[in-house]
């Protein structure tokens, strides 16, 4: 009984995929076994609508490969390889996201430096937390989660509230194990490093506010 069903939800991804422009032509190909292919639920957020026009990613996608989204900063280039099998429906969110140019003309607006948590925050439209696609999604997690220099994960307020925001660790992030990882940068890291170096405009707190250089996401591009 698997195989029919299998069958009948790829035939569904290549449907969709004539007519919704969110997905990718790398999610319509057909699983060569039963597991490969993953359902994903992405739940509207009324009280947090979209700050930017966008559709909620395609249900259906795939839980194996690699995609690679290129954030172009004003800093320079971030290369970001990131794998659908640690985290599928992450994945498949974030590179919608940027398809559909959800991040072009944006900005990073945290920074942090503390000993045990150097990241950058990007996704939010409007403000740090503030600005996301109008849905959530659930964490995927295993609960040995690591994150090491050069991570990329999704940004959270609590469980299973992932949208849009995403962070890159440029030092450490010494954490609990709560943040859905996508990948690792895989090219400009020397990026991070200059926006880390330029300092913190102070919030709250010295080590954890607006990138003293601000950080502007000019467009990110994707490719399967």
């Amino acid at each position: 009984m698997g195989k029919p069903v299998v069958a009948v939800a790829a035939a569904l991804v290549v449907l969709c995929s004539l007519f919704s422009p969110g997905v990718a032509m790398a999610d319509t190909a057909e699983p060569s076994s039963g597991g490969a292919l993953v359902r994903c639920e992405y739940i509207p957020t009324p009280d947090k609508p979209a700050a930017k026009p966008v559709r909620p990613p395609f249900p259906w996608t795939l839980a194996r490969g690699t995609v690679t989204v290129t954030l172009h900063t004003n800093h320079g280039k971030v290369v970001m390889e990131l794998d659908r099998a640690g985290a599928p429906c992450a994945v498949h969110n974030l590179a919608h996201l940027a398809w559909s140019r959800f991040y072009h003309d944006t900005q990073c607006w945290r920074l942090t430096d503390y000993e045990r948590l150097g990241v950058l925050q990007c996704g939010d439209i409007f403000a740090a937390e503030i600005g996301g696609p109008g849905y959530r999604f659930a964490d995927e997690l295993t609960g040995a989660e690591t994150y090491p220099r050069g991570t990329v994960a999704m940004g959270n307020q609590g469980p299973d509230t992932n949208g849009s925001q995403f962070f890159l660790v440029h030092s450490q992030a010494l954490i609990p194990p709560a943040y859905t990882v996508l990948g690792r940068v895989t090219h400009g890291m020397d990026v991070l490093d200059k926006i880390a170096a330029g300092g913190i405009i102070p919030g709250a707190n010295e080590h954890d506010g607006e990138p003293r250089l601000p950080v502007h996401i000019n467009r990110a591009a994707v490719r399967y």
